[in-house]
């Protein structure tokens, strides 16, 4: 009897919910796993990376902390962020960047995401999980709502929305549950070379850096792993 089921592809996104184009990466990502429907099944896992693990309690001014960080004018600033809410917006996702909008420290969104995961089966059939659903909660907490995403109370609620126990989530966020497995997590992305995010690792082998267009990741899934596999 032939074996007629769909292979698997297990992705590792190796992400900051700080990081723009982390999001943006996903749901690129995203059209070019529909791409492969009926032929290829995913599951996805999200790993922890810091773009500012000094960022203090309180974040700071996301225009100011972009100028310094990376030595551009306000001008500058102000063209990216366009050009980011005008790449978002072509994929359905809303980036309200108002005056007011803050950078802010992701440990402990970090920790949730690591509960998130824990809670999933490892043979689960469905590309994504509950672990996906609070990733992108924060996203848009972060990026759409304007919300501080290094708030307890505010990383309860969205766990809540995203159909995690709020209860525990608080629970955790008062302890120290999971900060080592972060640290560890963030430990081994970086001693694997990897510096800069999204990172999206294909099958545990194939690093494809970047948010990349959704052609770019089909084509690589086709070539390199697909007609490779066949």
């Amino acid at each position: 009897m032939t074996d007629t089921a769909i292979p698997r592809l297990d992705v590792d996104i190796v992400s900051d919910v700080m990081c723009p184009w982390c999001i943006i990466g996903w749901l690129r990502f995203e059209q070019a796993m529909a791409h492969f429907a009926g032929r290829l099944a995913f599951r996805v896992r999200w790993h922890p990376f810091e773009l500012n693990p000094d960022m203090p309690p309180e974040g700071e001014d996301a225009a100011s902390h972009v100028m310094r960080k990376y030595g551009i004018s306000a001008e500058q600033s102000r063209a990216n962020s366009e050009r980011l809410a005008a790449a978002a917006a072509e994929l359905g996702f809303v980036f309200n960047r108002g005056p007011a909008f803050r950078m802010r420290n992701s440990f402990d969104a970090h920790r949730l995401l690591a509960w998130a995961a824990a809670c999933e089966a490892a043979e689960q059939a469905d590309a994504t999980g509950v672990q996906t659903a609070l990733k992108l909660a924060l996203f848009r907490a972060h990026f759409t709502d304007n919300r501080d995403v290094g708030d307890p109370q505010v990383l309860t609620d969205v766990a809540a929305s995203a159909g995690l126990d709020p209860a525990r989530a608080a629970a955790i966020l008062a302890s120290d549950a999971y900060a080592e497995e972060v640290r560890a997590e963030e430990a081994y992305w970086a001693d694997n070379n990897i510096t800069g995010v999204p990172a999206f690792i294909l099958g545990g082998r194939m690093l494809i850096p970047g948010a990349q267009d959704s052609e770019v990741f089909v084509r690589i899934i086709e070539n390199k792993l697909l007609t490779a596999a066949a």
